[in-house]
């Protein structure tokens, strides 16, 4: 007995296509819509930027207008092959006992593994989109089975899957990867290979009417306020030459804050003031503490020339 016994496949997510939530400008327009002409053209996205310029977003958003199921996979230093394509998830025992004639007992015994295709797999098996968010957070060795994926378009499968040596992916199976730069903590350099097999997008922060109209959205609150919170990371931001910290995270933080403590934007409010010390000083100390001796007198300086 050859079969293998599967237990049920990983479950895709459908996105709704519409999401009012989500905030285009001409900016993020431009993004999506060079995104979407790199996929019709049959090539794998790769947004890659720093912390806090919205490559899952963009990702996800990307995906809902493709209208066609997705598959959602997290980077993970821990991962195998096996965690993207698949494994043997224990057994399968049957056995038959035979006694039709009293004197004679007949018994036959069969172990088989029970296969689990893993999301790679159900993606390519049947022409679902495929989310790799931060890829480079799982070693390199990890990733290679994606290689023929994405160039041959077939996906090695192991032999004790059972069914097949190699599967051909769905001609509607589509990737979007996204990953922070490669001197980010816990994240691994992707082999060029695979580098060379997509398209790369990169991000920086957005542009300031970007950034408003997110803050705006996102924390409820006016776009005065917005423009306020927005000129402070802004203007902190500037003072880092490697433009890496605050993001716009910081901004809607204060926004979201500010909007249910009731305070305003504002250098004589003290609630204000004190969630954006907390919130600012907090970020900037997690990037490099050397660069900065006074911190909060810089930050109280910036609230008190902008509000």
């Amino acid at each position: 007995m050859n079969e293998i016994d599967t237990i049920a496949e990983v479950q895709p997510i459908m996105l709704a296509k519409e999401q009012p939530a989500f905030v285009q400008t001409p900016y993020v327009k431009n993004i999506i819509k060079r995104a979407l002409l790199y996929i019709q053209a049959g090539y794998p996205i790769h947004f890659s930027g720093p912390a806090g310029t919205g490559k899952t977003t963009l990702a996800m958003y990307l995906a809902a207008q493709l209208g066609q199921p997705t598959i959602l996979i997290h980077g993970d230093e821990e991962f195998g092959t096996s965690d993207l394509v698949g494994s043997e998830f224990g057994y399968r025992k049957k056995k038959m006992v035979d006694n039709f004639i009293h004197s004679v007992l007949k018994t036959e015994e069969d172990v088989v593994g029970r296969w689990v295709d893993n999301r790679l797999t159900v993606a390519c098996k049947h022409g679902f989109t495929l989310i790799y968010d931060e890829f480079t957070r799982s070693r390199a060795e990890a990733n290679n089975v994606l290689l023929s994926v994405l160039e041959e378009r077939i996906l090695d499968l192991p032999a004790a899957r059972g069914i097949e040596g190699y599967l051909r992916v769905h001609p509607n199976f589509c990737a979007i990867f996204t990953s922070n730069p490669h001197e980010y903590a816990g994240v691994y350099r992707a082999q060029d290979a695979l580098r060379d097999r997509m398209i790369t997008i990169k991000l920086q922060h957005y542009n300031r009417e970007t950034e408003v109209a997110i803050t705006t959205a996102k924390a409820g609150i006016s776009r005065s306020d917005a423009k306020k919170i927005v000129n402070i990371i802004r203007a902190i931001r500037d003072q880092d030459k490697d433009g890496a910290i605050p993001t716009i995270r910081a901004a809607i933080m204060i926004g979201k804050v500010m909007r249910l403590s009731g305070s305003s934007a504002s250098s004589s409010d003290e609630s204000f003031v004190q969630s954006c010390l907390d919130i600012l000083d907090s970020e900037i100390d997690s990037v490099d503490r050397d660069k900065e001796k006074d911190i909060k007198g810089k930050i109280l300086e910036l609230i008190k020339g902008i509000c």
